[in-house]
């Protein structure tokens, strides 16, 4: 699934991967237009809160960032964190696998029984344990492998979402950069 290349790409965009708890809920059908809107008004809100809680104000340069605010985004992570074990303790999550997605799709391992390829459904990704509900992105299922990788195509998800999606996968690409880049201190 992962190349060990810095850029990590899914039809030919930028994508996001990480190990998430990842469901599929399989549909009789394709997802209607008013449950598809649903979707999407729930999505720009979790997105637009992701967004504001992993911009909220720290610099990522250390040599910028004050020791007062420093302390306040320690505190205010170390809060999320707790925040994030409640809810798991009291919604259990799925399981936790590696997943690739962007705006077009999504790559993931899935566990038995394996959706046949052709279904509809909805892939349910927990970005974080802190946020109650998950991303909720219809989609077809493209192709499963003997290996269990589940690829599936989303139904298009609108302009607002696939904008916060792109902004989510290149800060995400950018930290993870960032990370190879920095010198370790063995």
């Amino acid at each position: 699934m992962f190349d060990g290349s810095d850029t990590v790409v899914l039809y030919n965009e930028l994508a996001y991967e990480e190990v998430r708890p990842v469901k599929w809920v399989p549909l009789s059908g394709s997802v209607d237009t008013v449950l598809a809107a649903s979707f999407s008004e729930r999505n720009v809100r979790l997105l637009q809160a992701l967004a504001a809680i992993e911009d909220h104000g720290v610099s990522d340069k250390p040599d910028e960032a004050t020791p007062d605010l420093m302390r306040l985004d320690f505190k205010i992570n170390l809060l999320l964190d707790l925040v994030g074990q409640l809810l798991v303790a009291n919604r259990p999550q799925p399981a936790a696998v590696a997943i690739r997605f962007n705006a077009h799709g999504a790559v993931w391992h899935c566990t038995a029984p394996l959706p046949p390829a052709g279904s509809h459904g909805i892939v349910e990704i927990h970005l974080r344990d802190f946020l109650a509900e998950p991303l909720r992105l219809p989609g077809t299922l493209a192709e499963v492998t003997a290996a269990a990788e589940a690829t599936v195509r989303f139904a298009p998800v609108g302009e607002p979402v696939a904008d916060l999606l792109e902004r989510l996968i290149f800060r995400h690409h950018r930290r993870h950069v960032a990370g190879i880049r920095q010198p370790r201190n063995d």
